[in-house]
């Protein structure tokens, strides 16, 4: 008779647990779904923020590759300068070589006034005047061959620092020798080395091809 009852009640334990795990299951998929709609809106409102932002970003790039779009990227550095040769190197680049005076390119960029002026030394040459002469070369070349030449006086300045670099150098070495180095031992002194010379000689150190062979001992000198 208590067997019934206890299998009764543990069936209803179990179907009690299973609608519990229910509930909770539909309480998870509830906060579940809040949680994605949350989502969903904060998404919804973020991307209608930054959209218009994004689009000015986009006009402003695209603006400003408009402007700054060339055909050849040389332009970019060299400006509006005519090429007019290979040059050094066949790089379009300007400088002053008295062993190499072409340049591949003008020294400077295309004006009104040079535009104006070399049109005008389309004609004839003489009714140019010197200063427009001296402004056409000047539009091409940066220096002449006598300002290449002139002494620059750099010279000057590299003896300078030598001469700088020098006295350091001497400042050092005397605060080293009074501070820092110990004095020299007495036998550096000039009696010391002459009885080192004669101790050495009484010894006869050296008797074929040393320093004894060198002295006559008969004679009390050196040899002649």
């Amino acid at each position: 008779c208590i067997r019934p009852l206890i299998l009764e009640a543990i069936r209803h334990l179990q179907l009690c647990r299973r609608k519990a795990n229910v509930i909770k299951l539909s309480y998870y998929l509830f906060e579940l779904g809040m949680a994605n709609n949350l989502v969903r809106c904060a998404a919804q409102q973020t991307k209608a923020r930054i959209t218009p932002v994004i689009s000015q970003i986009r006009t402003a790039h695209d603006h400003a590759h408009e402007h700054h779009a060339v055909g050849d990227p040389v332009k970019i550095v060299i400006g509006n300068r005519e090429i007019v040769g290979f040059g050094m190197n066949g790089q379009p680049n300007y400088i002053d070589r008295v062993d190499f005076p072409l340049p591949a390119i003008r020294y400077k960029e295309v004006t009104p006034d040079i535009q104006v002026l070399k049109e005008k030394e389309k004609g004839d040459w003489s009714k140019l005047t010197i200063e427009e002469k001296k402004a056409l070369y000047r539009a091409s070349f940066c220096q002449t061959f006598a300002e290449m030449k002139a002494p620059t006086g750099e010279w000057k300045s590299l003896l300078g620092f030598t001469l700088i670099g020098c006295s350091f150098a001497m400042w050092i070495y005397i605060w080293m020798k009074k501070f820092v180095y110990a004095p020299l031992p007495d036998t550096f002194t000039p009696e010391k080395q002459q009885a080192q010379l004669e101790r050495m000689l009484n010894m006869q150190i050296g008797p074929i091809e040393g320093l004894a062979s060198k002295y006559d001992y008969e004679k009390g000198r050196w040899k002649e």
